[in-house]
């Protein structure tokens, strides 16, 4: 039988030997940064009804609009919204 996922984690907390709670919760967002970043593209192609860097016709000719996701990238402010 599989391992619950809370087992798994304990196992994976032990196996590092941690110093810190901080440690672990760095450990913790490495793993599923990449995950998250895929469900939230999966999550906005699905809303705007298009992937990423494909350009949706408006016109009945065909005409391809400029209203397209090129990407994304890091943002370099604080939450404060200072740079």
């Amino acid at each position: 039988m599989a391992k619950a996922p809370a087992e798994m984690m304990r196992e994976f907390v032990r196996s590092q030997n941690f110093t810190s709670t901080d440690e672990v919760m760095t450990a913790m967002k490495d793993m599923f940064k990449d995950i998250l970043q895929e469900v939230m593209e999966c999550e906005l192609s699905d809303k705007l009804g298009y992937e990423k860097s494909e350009r949706m016709s408006n016109d009945e000719c065909g005409n391809k609009s400029k209203n397209y996701r090129n990407g994304y990238s890091k943002n370099d402010k604080n939450a404060d919204g200072r740079a």
